[in-house]
């Protein structure tokens, strides 16, 4: 059984109305900002709306549902830009005139546009957590704030923020990036209260735009030549470094390490050098001696022995390590750690 619903959508606030109507409950507003929790009976959670200047909203949905919900995006005068980043489980959209819904999975973001004529419908699944953070942009009243920057802006922009009416349709997907989702983190986080509140949310708000815009210009790039590092790229990264801590002793080179997390080379190594500010093998090399110092402290092992358990097959090499990063061999090292635990004990 599924609950269908008819929306306008014009502006955010109008989404929260029309959805507490169509579920019989009550919203709640306060400044600039509405919230609508849903009823028992059709799940747990809310939807709640920030209006801002210029004809910029956000809409941040976080609930989880008894029954599918559809809903159904009012054909009107104004069809404003969605930029949507799905945060938790896959939710569906499409078009009126597609033959099929788009699923648009977790960590991947939408960018769409209706028109007057072929209006949006959405599928959100039952029994699965929904979390969905979009911005949503009423052209006509957005020009004016980007009015003196158009000229200087990317063909593709220029086009889409000149559609003030939603003429024209449409749609692009793809994984949002790592800064994005900090951002959204630090909107839906913020404790501030009044004035201070509606100041930071605005900010952050147009931080959020910028780099999706940036990212979105980026995206037309070769996978190869983009720049922006995606919050699923991120995610294979940190499988990455798993894999080295849990298999040190006999990681394999780069190119199998890349595989094995679904990446190529090239972006592996570029990943690493955007979170850790290293490549790949110096990450491997520090952890390493890293690892042997804690098991020089740690345990009777000896330095052979603790040569082989990092993965270095050398121990001149393993020796050459470790003084350079701590400026003592491992046997001087060794030494200290075994005089120092000596001395707590005869006292």
């Amino acid at each position: 059984m599924k609950k269908k619903i008819q929306i306008k959508d014009e502006n955010v606030k109008d989404i929260i109305i029309d959805l507490a109507s169509s579920l019989g409950a009550e919203y709640e507003e306060s400044y600039h900002e509405c919230c609508v929790r849903l009823p028992e009976e059709f799940g747990s959670g809310y939807i709640r709306s920030f209006q801002f200047d210029f004809g910029i909203g956000v809409v941040e949905t976080d609930y989880l549902l008894k029954k599918d919900f559809h809903f159904e995006m009012e054909k009107g005068i104004v069809h404003p830009l969605k930029i949507m980043f799905n945060r938790e489980s896959s939710f569906y959209h499409k078009f009126e005139d597609d033959q099929e819904f788009r699923e648009i999975r977790r960590l991947e973001n939408a960018m769409l546009s209706s028109t007057p004529k072929n209006k949006h419908l959405f599928k959100i699944p039952a029994n699965t957590p929904i979390c969905i953070f979009t911005l949503q942009i009423n052209r006509k009243k957005f020009e004016e704030k980007i009015e003196s920057f158009l000229p200087d802006m990317n063909d593709d922009l220029i086009g889409l923020f000149r559609d003030v009416n939603g003429i024209n349709k449409f749609y692009y997907k793809n994984y949002y990036s790592l800064e994005i989702s900090k951002f959204i983190s630090e909107f839906t986080e913020c404790e501030l209260e009044g004035f201070m509140r509606q100041v930071f949310l605005e900010g952050k708000t147009y931080e959020i735009l910028t780099h999706q815009l940036q990212q979105y210009l980026d995206d037309l790039n070769q996978p190869d030549k983009r720049l922006i590092l995606r919050q699923t790229t991120v995610e294979s990264i940190e499988q990455a470094v798993s894999i080295i801590r849990e298999e040190l002793e006999s990681i394999g080179n780069v190119v199998n390490l890349a595989k094995r997390v679904g990446l190529n080379q090239n972006t592996l190594q570029t990943g690493f050098k955007q979170l850790y500010k290293t490549s790949v093998n110096e990450y491997i090399k520090n952890y390493r001696i890293e690892t042997a110092k804690d098991l020089l402290e740690s345990t009777s092992l000896n330095i052979t022995e603790i040569t082989y358990k990092v993965g270095i097959n050398s121990r001149s090499y393993f020796s050459k390590l470790f003084k350079k990063k701590y400026g003592v061999t491992p046997k001087m090292y060794l030494d200290q750690v075994r005089n120092t635990k000596g001395d707590s004990q005869s006292a």
